[in-house]
């Protein structure tokens, strides 16, 4: 009768060594209320309780941490044997924020083009003492005042220049 006494009181105070081989999945989840100081279910405390199915070898020392900053899930780690497992947190609800009402769309007034693609221009610089002017023709769309590509003859690449009025530009840095 003194030994079955006893050998109660060992199987209680040692609820691992009665499950054998296996992680007791039951003292996972008190280590996790005890952890988020929260029980299962509310805010703060474990989603669910531990998956009873898992066979996680025995762990003498269990180590806890939450995963991430915003305390979304627990991370239970064994460091011999080796594993680890996460238990989601339920979480405050996320305070619905306000969408404002759509708004139509701006339809943009189409610039009056003073050149336009392929038309001829003459690009020019004239500066105080002498005037350059080189052909080409306008690669792009352009308002006055706006920047065009301008594709002179030979086997340089296009240039870039300003609209003044209708098939005439000048280089940046020479606009009067």
């Amino acid at each position: 009768m003194m030994r079955l006494g006893i050998f109660a009181l060992l199987t209680a105070a040692t609820p691992a060594i009665a499950q054998g081989p296996f992680q007791d999945t039951a003292t996972l989840d008190r280590a996790v209320a005890d952890f988020t100081g929260r029980p299962m279910g509310s805010e703060g405390g474990a989603r669910a309780p531990v998956d009873a199915r898992l066979k996680l070898a025995t762990c003498s020392t269990l180590m806890m941490k939450w995963r991430q900053d915003n305390h979304d899930a627990v991370v239970i780690s064994c460091a011999s044997p080796e594993w680890r497992i996460f238990v989601p947190v339920v979480m405050a609800p996320v305070a619905a924020v306000p969408v404002p009402p759509p708004v139509a769309p701006v339809v943009a007034a189409k610039p009056d083009y003073v050149i336009k693609r392929g038309d001829p221009v003459v690009v020019e610089v004239n500066t105080s003492g002498f005037a350059v002017t080189r052909d080409g023709i306008a690669m792009t769309d352009a308002a006055a005042g706006a920047r065009l590509l301008v594709d002179v003859a030979g086997p340089k690449k296009p240039i870039q220049a300003i609209a003044l009025e209708p098939g005439r530009a000048t280089l940046p840095g020479y606009v009067r």
